[in-house]
């Protein structure tokens, strides 16, 4: 995978002067279907999270409240994507590292996942991420 398959994906919005309401379908507005769901909240300032890879995993990160940064590198490149809508959620496909930083007081991060937990499908060095992202292309 490359950073050019992540993208910022646009969620269905229905405004209502009572509030709005976003929902989100597997395998229609996300490209895998829902096995898992999790949020990160009370992120103590200046904390960093992430720090990780995915060797099969997808996800969709949403801001849901506040904002953070999320900075994304398959082995070549980096890129940042800022995240602060409700209605956007950052794809990110497997074999991708990311760290999560800058988050604002009371910012929740809401990311729905395409398995359920697995620890040996994580890459927690980045120097083994490395090996593997770049492996075929040395």
């Amino acid at each position: 995978m490359a950073l050019s398959d992540c993208k910022i994906i646009e969620l269905p919005r229905i405004p209502d002067q009572r509030g709005n309401l976003t929902f989100v379908e597997g395998g229609r507005h996300i490209p895998f279907d829902l096995k898992r769901v999790y949020y990160l909240y009370d992120v103590p300032g200046g904390a960093t999270r992430a720090a990780h890879g995915h060797k099969e995993l997808h996800q969709l990160m949403i801001a849901m409240s506040g904002s953070f940064d999320v900075r994304l590198d398959d082995g070549k490149e980096k890129r940042t994507y800022h995240m602060n809508r409700s209605y956007y959620g950052l794809y990110i496909p497997p074999m991708m590292w990311r760290d999560l930083d800058n988050f604002s007081s009371g910012a929740v991060c809401m990311v729905l996942a395409s398995d359920y937990y697995c620890e040996n499908d994580y890459f927690r060095d980045y120097d083994a991420f490395l090996k593997a992202a770049n492996k075929g292309n040395l």
